[in-house]
């Protein structure tokens, strides 16, 4: 069954270790089966990002999908306030998707989606961190076929890098210089 194969490649790949990945129970308006996958990580600056990955499945297809699979990204994730005034961030936050579909070879279609960038302001008894700036991510694409092993470490690449996660197989270094002056 296609669904069923969807959900065990989608499932295959191990978390990286700085995600916390579990199954949660997937919204049932959307296709006739769905499956949800949920994820939260911090970054190395304490950079919150929580998202969800919605596997949609109908026999009979639907015209913008293009396909009897889709797959919806919900992303959202804290940015620095230096970021956020940006004018480039929508298109920022974009590539994250795009090029990790890309660098994961998840060959999709009909790719679509939103970038929004929000700043809150507090009051009040509730006034600290007195201002908040958020980016929201949302896109979904239809896979080319029911394999999605590269799919789910697309999802789990974007999760790192909005949260600023080095690479899979990257190690980040302390500053050697100033520990060399410290200790030299």
């Amino acid at each position: 069954m296609v669904f069923r194969d969807a959900v065990a490649t989608l499932q295959a790949p191990p978390p990286r270790r700085e995600i916390e990945l579990s199954e949660i129970r997937p919204p049932k308006r959307l296709a006739p089966w769905t499956y949800a996958l949920a994820a939260e990580t911090s970054g190395p600056e304490g950079t919150a990002v929580t998202a969800r990955l919605v596997l949609l499945h109908d026999p009979e297809g639907q015209p913008s999908w293009e396909g009897v699979l889709r797959l919806v990204l919900y992303l959202r994730g804290d940015v620095g306030s230096d970021l956020a005034g940006d004018p480039g961030l929508a298109e920022l936050g974009w590539s994250w998707l795009t090029e990790a579909l890309h660098s994961c070879r998840a060959d999709h279609t009909a790719l679509g989606g939103t970038v929004t960038a929000t700043c809150s302001a507090r009051f009040g008894d509730i006034a600290e961190p007195a201002r908040e700036h958020e980016l929201e991510l949302r896109g979904s694409w239809t896979p080319s076929d029911s394999e999605l092993t590269a799919h789910a470490r697309a999802f789990q690449e974007v999760i790192g890098t909005a949260a600023g996660l080095p690479p899979v197989g990257v190690s980040v270094l302390g500053n050697r210089t100033a520990e060399r002056r410290r200790h030299g």
